[in-house]
């Protein structure tokens, strides 16, 4: 519960490298996500060079964070692979928060980037990262170590919850 409760968006990051050891870790933590079907309809591309990151930031608005991140993680569904269609935005949701677990359980800081479902964010990352025509770019987590403090959010609120009905 302490990963979970703990995990808060982290935007700056030190000047530290990202060990590829690390990185692979946050990756089995994402290929561990429940799927639809066990279908695992995702697929990743790790961006570590800059020029790539900064494009990204001329046409996602929130996108900033990668400017300073080490290392970044897109995370993609492939259409070709649905057992179930349309399931693969659930799996890779939850893959993506398995990533952000998995780095706040590293020290590390993560904030997740959302692409789809807006054309104006897929497209042009489409184009940049040469996705093919039946992947689909749902998130990119932007990822460092922490170059800010900031505390975890309680969002519990009892107001939420119904029972048996609404």
């Amino acid at each position: 519960m302490n990963i979970i409760l703990n995990r808060k968006s982290i935007r700056k990051y030190k000047d530290i490298k990202v060990s590829s050891e690390i990185v692979e870790d946050l990756l089995r933590a994402a290929m561990a996500a429940p799927s639809a079907g066990n279908e695992q309809p995702w697929d990743f591309i790790i961006l570590r060079d800059k020029a790539i990151m900064k494009k990204i930031t001329e046409f996602h608005p929130y996108s900033k964070p990668l400017l300073n991140a080490d290392v970044a993680i897109v995370v993609c569904g492939d259409k070709a692979k649905e057992k179930f269609e349309g399931y693969w935005v659930q799996d890779c949701s939850a893959a993506s928060e398995n990533i952000l677990l998995a780095a706040e359980d590293k020290g590390l800081g993560a904030v997740w980037l959302g692409v789809y479902p807006l054309e104006d964010r897929i497209i042009p990352l489409k184009e940049l990262l040469n996705l093919p025509e039946s992947v689909i770019p749902l998130s990119i987590i932007s990822i460092g170590y922490p170059d800010e403090q900031r505390k975890p959010e309680d969002r519990f609120n009892k107001q939420r919850i119904h029972y048996d009905r609404w």
